[in-house]
């Protein structure tokens, strides 16, 4: 690892760079959680010519699929984000310049046309690919080889992305509700310029973390001509079938954004015995969205707590086991929301009773610490174990599992039009409990495929430090 990111200056115990890049992550996840709330709220509204709540009127099958396949291709392009950041550019580049492109994308989708809309969706989704694998390959290079301190550096940078969505889904959803659609996607705009202002300040923070290898002098570039050792291909490996274990998760999360989001709109009781500012006594749907972010906020450094003690007293605390214990909790949160269906009563397609809100806010609670058990570990788990030479590119790699993960999620939503909301409910929480069961069954060949890429520093399996990431 470079002097630069050792002796950088630390705050509260970590460097200060994690806290640049916190804030980056924080005002870019306002921005694209922000304009996600609304997303296919604005899709499926009826149309109403010269009315600022007016929509594109599409049925919820249209809505579901083009949601599904729209946040795929938002994660599919880390893959290149990632390969162009490793072989041409480095990582501090590739993240200033997604944030450019996001910042042109949200700031387009504010304006009142189908070009506009459209044309807003691609450059966010070529501004996501350059930047979410590299920025969070940049939190893992600010750690040396061994760093006890990663896993919850990675859990404050985690805090910093829900802080964003939990603001954004709250504020852009509320705006959208009271002054019309595209006045939410121009704050999401706004939000996105504020992340690009404190990345660009914020660059001296993060000397040495992310510079492009490749041309330098820096003796890290023979680590780039070496092939990959035995040790490297299973921990390549063990990488890949982690990715399962991803977009199965985000296959049944990522209903938040789609299914359980229109359930939310048009099946869900929203009314208020009393008045809230600005929205009155009808909680707006995509102010729903932000009630994962709270509970993450809320909760986040507690489980990350509860997870350090629990490793520190010798029991099983690796990233695979976490994720698996993740997967099986966040699926015990949609029989919340089969309970919630239940309750639905329908007389022909008109709706007679809808469902109280307790269960939505049921469900988003367990699917939240499922998430804090599954989804910061598995960014720490892939600075971990991914060899230098393809730390972006894994990073992607990741991503475009997520991105799998929500067309899952889309196709799975789009069920719901034939089969139902309980059977699809009740069907995603079984599923997810076995194979979390079946991954907790086969966790120790799984863990030797890592020889050892999680021992803290000093003890036994210690790698050769030029082929952990974060000697970047």
């Amino acid at each position: 690892m470079k002097d630069s990111v050792i002796k950088q200056k630390e705050i509260l115990g970590h460097p200060a760079g994690l806290y640049v890049l916190f804030f980056v992550e924080m005002w870019e996840r306002f921005s694209y959680y922000g304009m996600r709330a609304i997303l296919t709220l604005f899709l499926a509204a009826p149309v109403l010519l010269g009315d600022p709540q007016s929509g594109y009127g599409w049925s919820n099958a249209e809505t579901l699929s083009f949601y599904g396949t729209y946040t795929m291709f938002v994660y599919l392009t880390s893959i290149p984000g990632g390969w162009i950041a490793d072989k041409f550019i480095g990582q501090k580049k590739a993240v200033m310049l997604g944030g450019l492109l996001l910042c042109a994308g949200h700031g387009i989708l504010a304006i009142d046309a189908q070009w506009a809309f459209f044309t807003g969706l691609v450059l966010i989704v070529i501004g996501v690919g350059f930047l979410k694998p590299n920025i969070s390959t940049m939190v893992g290079g600010l750690y040396k080889q061994g760093d006890d301190r990663r896993d919850r550096g990675f859990y404050i940078f985690y805090i910093g992305i829900n802080l964003g969505a939990f603001l954004g889904a709250l504020i852009v959803g509320a705006v959208a509700a009271k002054w019309g659609w595209h006045y939410g996607f121009g704050l999401a705009g706004i939000g996105m310029a504020l992340g690009q202002l404190v990345y660009m300040f914020g660059l001296k923070y993060l000397e040495g973390v992310g510079d492009f290898l490749g041309k330098s002098d820096s003796p890290d570039k023979e680590l780039m001509k070496k092939p990959l050792t035995a040790v490297e291909k299973d921990r390549m490996l063990v990488m890949f079938l982690s990715f399962l274990i991803i977009i199965v998760f985000w296959g049944a999360f990522e209903q938040a954004g789609g299914l359980m989001s229109l359930y939310t709109q048009q099946k869900t009781d929203r009314l208020l015995s009393f008045s809230l500012p600005f929205i009155g006594n009808e909680v707006p749907a995509a102010v729903f969205q932000s009630i994962n972010a709270f509970f993450i906020i809320v909760l986040g450094t507690a489980v990350g707590a509860f997870w350090y003690k629990w490793g520190r007293s010798g029991k099983e605390s690796s990233s695979l086991f976490k994720m698996a214990i993740g997967v099986i909790i966040m699926a015990f949160g949609f029989f919340f929301m089969s309970k919630a269906s239940m309750e639905v009563v329908m007389d022909g397609d008109q709706i007679v009773e809808k469902s109280a809100m307790i269960w939505l806010v049921l469900a988003y609670l367990f699917h939240t610490i499922g998430e804090l058990c599954a989804s910061p570990v598995a960014l720490s788990f892939i600075t971990k174990l991914a060899p230098v030479k393809y730390a972006s590119f894994m990073m992607g790699a990741y991503f475009a599992a997520t991105g799998l993960g929500n067309k899952v999620a889309g196709f799975v939503g789009e069920l719901s039009e034939g089969a139902g909301e309980f059977q699809v409910f009740t069907g995603i929480a079984i599923f997810c409990t076995l194979f979390g069961l079946l991954i907790l069954a086969i966790l120790k060949p799984l863990k030797r495929l890592t020889h050892g890429a999680e021992d803290i520093a000093g003890t036994k399996n210690e790698e050769a430090e030029g082929f952990e990431i974060a000697d970047n």
